[in-house]
């Protein structure tokens, strides 16, 4: 198998370099501010993630995936020149490595999961994690018990994805270990109530993101938009709905099926690797009780919500959904974590359950748990950057705003799919957005194309977010792999049954809706919504007499 890994990457290489080569004739002079390679804005400019994404499903192994994807993005970048190539590689401004590495919303990610890390590691030291996990064993007597505690707190943390992964990751860790649910299905529950959550959440950073996305001249109020995209959100939806069928019908299938029989007999991880180390014997101080994993996480919860309104001027005179959407997601999340670690450091210091000494040597150990983490997301960030600056975004717009004008009635389904092909190409939701939106604007500008708007908006919501939640270079998806401390390809290869099912059954539901949208506006969403729950109740149900 690993003469075929191999042999795969050399094949991708060759033809790579074959097409960059042909054609390129000679090295180019670089104009910083006008230089485009000759793969601009093609469909050449998607070959660098889908490379990357077919590597780390066959491989099994991301890093070297990532990379071979950053690789193959400078040198189509460069037009074949190594030189150019390398600088691109690390120094090109928003899109080489150092560049990302710079970002301060990106180093903002990293410091917040390093004290999520920490956090983690003196929750597990004192031994609040070991108490919450006999507290729930006497309290949760069963695994679809576990699986539906786990949702609901994912559904309670709605204000970002990124706080969710990681916090419902750290809280239900010991209660789904307890009842031998597999690490592979943890990372799930956690990855489907992240983005499909925020995206249908008033109050979120997502929201905020849907409604900057929406052009400042088109008249339309983004606030409201996103309102009234909630009903038609068909992936998120589905999705959550989803996720209670299979564990209330223990309907597993695919991949998932053989982690979750596994993890019934013992092995929760199936495969060898422990990215996050084996954490099933964490050493503690055996003085914590259940208070000393709950009352950090609340305390989580609260200042990061106030560290991300405060961002965005709710201590300035803004209301609260004002603040929130304009808020810096990044920097409230860092002020938050670092408020709640002060805070925990002073509460066990108190209750005598930890030295001043152990709660040093828990810092490095906070930092190596999320190594692996970091590293993904890197080169994740890295991968997007390369596929920018090959005007990917530019390609997709003029492939849709070309055919919306003659497809209105099923326009609502085309976005629905090529959402979630950029949004599993790049692994970025919000970018997705800020491309699709304002060719939505721009297609239903009249007053009385208002309901079709609606739908394809949410179209191309659901679609991102579908797209982000497939993608194994996805932010989101990485972070869910670290919250469940779970082998991030197996995440990915369990998931994709799971999130391609609710994909199709959200398709038939979009091309529904834009059918009703159309002929009764009025009532597209009483009608679509109900038959495609119905759908994905059916389709659950035959997965499950059929496995």
């Amino acid at each position: 198998m690993r003469k075929k890994h191999w042999s795969f990457l050399i094949i991708a290489l060759i033809v790579v370099a074959g097409l960059i080569f042909f054609g390129s004739g000679q090295n180019p002079v670089i104009d910083a501010e006008k230089y485009h390679p000759t793969c601009y804005s093609t469909i050449w400019a998607l070959l660098p993630p889908i490379i990357a994404i077919g590597l780390a499903l066959v491989t099994k192994e991301v890093y070297s995936s990532l990379f071979t994807g950053i690789i193959i993005g400078a040198l189509l970048y460069a037009n074949g020149n190594l030189e150019l190539m390398f600088n691109t590689f690390l120094f090109q401004n928003e899109g080489g490595m150092i560049s990302k590495l710079s970002d301060s919303w990106n180093v903002g990610i990293i410091v917040f999961l390093v004290i999520l890390g920490i956090m983690v590691a003196l929750m597990n030291k004192v031994g609040g994690s070991a108490a919450f996990g006999l507290w729930a064993a006497k309290n949760i007597k069963s695994r679809v018990g576990a699986q539906l505690a786990t949702i609901l707190l994912g559904v309670l943390i709605f204000v970002d994805d990124y706080f969710n992964c990681l916090t419902v990751g750290s809280v239900m860790r010991p209660l789904t270990d307890r009842h031998n649910i597999s690490r592979a299905k943890l990372a799930y529950l956690i990855d489907a109530t992240a983005a499909p959550v925020c995206i249908i959440a008033p109050v979120s950073s997502w929201a905020a993101a849907v409604t900057s996305s929406v052009p400042a001249d088109s008249g339309i109020n983004g606030f409201t938009m996103f309102l009234n995209t909630i009903p038609y959100n068909f992936y998120a939806l589905t999705t959550i709905f989803m996720m209670i069928l299979v564990a209330v019908l223990k309907c597993d299938y695919g991949p998932m099926k053989l982690h979750e029989t596994n993890a019934i007999k013992g092995d929760l991880f199936t495969t060898n690797d422990r990215p996050y180390g084996d954490d099933l014997d964490s050493s503690s101080s055996g003085l914590g009780e259940v208070i000393d994993l709950i009352a950090p996480v609340i305390i989580l919860i609260f200042c990061c919500v106030m560290g991300m309104v405060y961002t965005g001027g709710f201590f300035s005179g803004e209301t609260f959904v004002n603040a929130f959407a304009n808020a810096d997601a990044s920097k409230g999340l860092v002020f938050g974590s670092t408020i709640t670690l002060l805070i925990a450091f002073v509460f066990y210091m108190t209750r005598g359950v930890m030295t001043f000494q152990e709660f040093t040597s828990c810092i490095p150990e906070g930092f190596k748990a999320m190594v692996a983490p970091i590293l993904i997301l890197t080169m994740a960030w890295t991968l997007s950057g390369m596929t920018g600056l090959l005007g990917a975004k530019f390609y997709v717009h003029d492939v849709v705003a070309a055919s919306a004008g003659a497809l209105k009635m099923f326009l609502p389904a085309i976005i629905f799919g090529v959402g979630l092909f950029l949004g599993f190409s790049t692994g970025t939701s919000w970018g997705t957005f800020a491309i699709l939106i304002p060719i939505v604007c721009n297609v239903f500008a009249t007053p009385d194309t208002y309901q079709m708007l609606v739908i394809s908006i949410a179209a191309c919501l659901a679609g991102a977010v579908c797209g982000d939640h497939c993608s194994p270079i996805s932010d989101t998806t990485i972070m869910a792999s670290a919250g469940a401390h779970c082998n991030h390809v197996n995440h990915v290869e369990t998931q994709l049954p799971y999130a391609f099912t609710a994909a199709a059954v959200s398709g038939v539901g979009f091309l529904i809706a834009g059918i009703m949208g159309y002929i009764w506006e009025s009532s597209a969403a009483l009608i679509s919504l109900p038959i495609t729950l119905c759908l994905m109740f059916i389709t659950i149900f035959i997965i499950k007499t059929k496995s």
